[in-house]
């Protein structure tokens, strides 16, 4: 196939129509900017049915919304936070903010999402929560992971950033630990520009968790505070946007399966070529259309991201494994650091058309070192 005459091909970019235009023009116009407005409430509402939970709870972004939970929960020094060695560092940072310990265990070779084996072995008297990460995607085994959370009394906090509308058994993440929290980037299935989202059932938290983003204010003594809290609020134009996009959410779930498949038919006859893969018991919506390679390591992978944007195509490696990085303790987690020197993340957003995927493809086919 020859090369497209086209601009560079993204691997992201938001979906935003007049629908959204019109949003964020009425919240404009009704003076209510900042964080407070009726865009706020009915997003939020909005949310926690979609996810088919009590309480959604908005936050400015998705990192705080993860701090904001483990602060909640009060979790902080001499404290440990089990989460997958492979994922954005946002997880383990928030874990951080709080002062206690980020502990990285590995991952599951077909779901790329925590290892419920390696969990275990993890888990000490300082051990208080697991973050499990729905990456990519899909969804983590959350029974499982609250089965042993349940039999060492830790608390469960998902995080959903990538994962909105992903399933579990036929139940949508978000509801199914203590806490889920999602991110709404401009890369996400859906977005405010920046914000974020804790959802949970539990009616004590969902008290706890306003008051502490809403920088501790007492309900009854207006800026009166006995403890410190956060300025972790969302906007109400944010909102607006946010309910404009949640409203087309099916739309971005459906295509993304459809970008997906498209990807699929082209590769999967291509050796040492993998496409994600999905659980019998998981519902993926393919955040990102992800390849492994079998025969890759580190340099080879930096050397296809390269040649695809020589090529007019972006593209991401997958997540370094978090305990590589020089803040966090080394760990050992074998199947963390192959997903990850293998793993690239091609374009995936929603107006991709099938031509562009086709030509992206042709491309990869035609890299020297497969």
């Amino acid at each position: 196939m020859k090369p497209i005459n086209m601009e560079f091909i993204p691997i992201s970019q938001p979906s935003i129509t007049d629908l959204e235009v019109a949003n964020i023009s009425s919240a404009a116009s009704s003076g209510w900017i900042s964080s407070l407005g009726n865009y706020l409430e009915k997003f939020e509402e909005d949310f926690a049915r979609y996810c088919d939970v009590k309480h959604a709870i908005s936050t400015s972004n998705g990192t705080v919304a993860i701090h904001l939970s483990l602060v909640a929960l009060g979790i902080g020094k001499s404290d440990e936070v089990i989460i997958p060695d492979m994922t954005f560092v946002a997880t383990a940072n928030a874990v951080s903010y709080t002062g206690a310990k980020v502990v990285t265990v590995d991952i599951d070779p077909v779901t790329w999402c925590i290892s419920v084996d390696s969990i275990e072995k993890a888990i000490t008297e300082k051990t208080k929560a697991i973050i499990p990460v729905h990456i990519y995607g899909h969804p983590a085994n959350m029974f499982e992971i609250n089965k042993i959370a349940k039999k060492y009394n830790l608390f469960v906090i998902e995080d959903c950033a990538e994962a909105h509308g992903a399933e579990f058994q036929g139940s949508k993440v978000g509801g199914l630990g203590d806490m889920g929290t999602f991110s709404f980037y401009g890369n996400k299935m859906i977005t405010t520009g920046e914000g974020g989202m804790i959802t949970t059932n539990n009616s004590e938290l969902n008290s706890k968790l306003r008051y502490l983003r809403d920088h501790a204010m007492s309900k009854t003594k207006r800026y009166w505070h006995t403890e410190i809290g956060f300025n972790y609020r969302m906007t109400n134009l944010q909102a607006a946007l946010g309910c404009a996009q949640l409203s087309r959410i099916e739309e971005f779930i459906i295509k993304r399966k459809d970008i997906f498949n498209r990807y699929y038919k082209n590769l999967v006859s291509v050796e040492n070529i993998s496409v994600n893969k999905t659980e019998s018991w998981a519902k993926n919506i393919f955040w990102l259309i992800c390849v492994q390679f079998e025969n890759f390591n580190n340099d080879d992978r930096d050397k296809f991201i390269d040649y695809l944007k020589n090529k007019g195509i972006d593209s991401r490696p997958f997540f370094y494994p978090i305990s590589d990085m020089p803040m966090y303790r080394k760990s050992e987690t074998p199947t963390a650091h192959i997903i990850s020197s293998r793993g690239v993340c091609l374009p995936s957003f929603h107006d991709i058309t099938d031509r562009k995927i086709d030509y992206i493809c042709e491309t990869i086919k035609g890299f020297p070192s497969l």
